[in-house]
């Protein structure tokens, strides 16, 4: 198997057009040509992440961070990113990321961390905006069914965990043939009202140009009417964060005992002394990594507490006793990301030699 299919396939499950602009993620180094000899997951890419690679006989290295991120104008040994870039190439061992596309996914890193704590419910605390469209047809109503499937089964007509919702609604439509036409219905030359059905669905801009596709190739008109429209609702699966709730409230030093121990935590910084169990925890909103951007999401929502990563001094003020804030720790809140690429991986090539990495342990240690 090429480390193409590979790379492909994890395109396609950990979609790269919802990395943040900021972002590198991707297929980073290597050919993607040659033979994948097996993969390791990984949330970083260290010397001894490679050397491990090395020794398992894994020439494809999936990470969640990017090992290229700011750039490289040089390839030579003077930077630690430089002297890996060189080993793994001299070792060709190809890398793959799925950084902020998997943070924005809800069953990417805080979906993960939502289940490690036993949360219900759980929504993305801050979905993206901007990505949703609106394509509208008109079709004769004998064949609206047909024209409504076509573009159901091209992945348009998607709500939250609905599918197939459409909204049509009857009229006529007229037009007149010119020469050289070959209209579906009505004569060359001569004005045609026709009773058509209008079907408006849902889609997000990456599937616009396949739904249009599949649009006129279904539609028997010869020139169909089809408008596109970008609209203003946030995509409820995809976005930053996450809230869900407990489902027995307990008490705040109980709730975070219990998250020390699930995620393996030698220490939690919190926005308040955590010694009073009358304070109960409840709604819970989480970020993994860097996420002092939602505070205020997490305060608008009701939550209790916010989990995340990478917390100054400063945003343990905007707290201001409406919600515990706590840094749990960036590698911590995102050390399952390996998790996800492993089942991802395992479960489509079964009998593909897929490892977790032993040797990633993050770049701080506590004493």
């Amino acid at each position: 198997m090429k480390t193409r299919e590979i790379v492909e396939y994890l395109n396609s499950c950990f979609l790269p057009v919802y990395q943040e602009s900021y972002d590198n993620a991707g297929f980073l180094v290597g050919d993607p040509d040659r033979e994948a000899s097996g993969v390791l997951a990984t949330t970083d890419v260290t010397d001894e992440v490679i050397d491990e690679a090395i020794s398992l006989g894994a020439n494809l290295i999936v990470s969640h961070h990017p090992l290229i991120f700011g750039g490289l104008k040089r390839l030579t040994p003077d930077s630690a990113t430089s002297r890996m870039v060189i080993r793994l190439i001299e070792n060709k061992i190809s890398v793959y990321a799925a950084h902020t596309n998997l943070d924005n996914l809800q069953s990417g890193v805080n979906g993960i961390l939502a289940r490690k704590l036993g949360l219900a419910d759980c929504r993305i605390l801050r979905p993206v905006e901007g990505v949703l469209r609106k394509v509208v047809t008109y079709v004769p109503t004998a064949d609206a069914d047909r024209v409504r499937q076509a573009l159901f089964s091209a992945g348009a007509g998607g709500i939250g965990n609905y599918g197939c919702c459409s909204y049509n609604s009857d009229g006529f439509g007229t037009f007149r043939a010119g020469e050289g036409c070959h209209p579906h219905c009505g004569q060359i030359g001569e004005l045609h009202r026709e009773a058509e059905t209008r079907i408006e669905v849902i889609c997000e801009q990456r599937q616009v140009r396949r739904i249009v596709e599949r649009l006129r190739q279904a539609h028997p008109y010869e020139e169909p009417a089809i408008d596109v429209i970008a609209i203003a609702n946030a995509l409820p699966l995809v976005g930053a964060g996450m809230v869900g709730r407990l489902p027995d409230p307990m008490p705040a030093d109980q709730f975070f005992a219990m998250v020390k121990e699930r995620l393996g935590l030698p220490v939690v910084r919190t926005s308040q002394r955590i010694d009073n169990s009358k304070l109960k925890i409840e709604k819970v909103a989480l970020c993994g990594g860097s996420g002092a951007f939602l505070i205020g999401d997490a305060k608008a929502c009701g939550a209790d507490v916010y989990l995340t990563a990478d917390l100054k001094y400063h945003d343990f003020q905007s707290a201001e006793g409406r919600i515990v804030l706590a840094d749990i720790g960036h590698f911590e809140s995102e050390q399952f990301a390996k998790e996800i690429f492993y089942d991802a991986i395992s479960k489509k090539f079964s009998n593909f030699a897929c490892h977790i990495s032993e040797k990633d342990t993050g770049y701080i240690s506590y004493i």
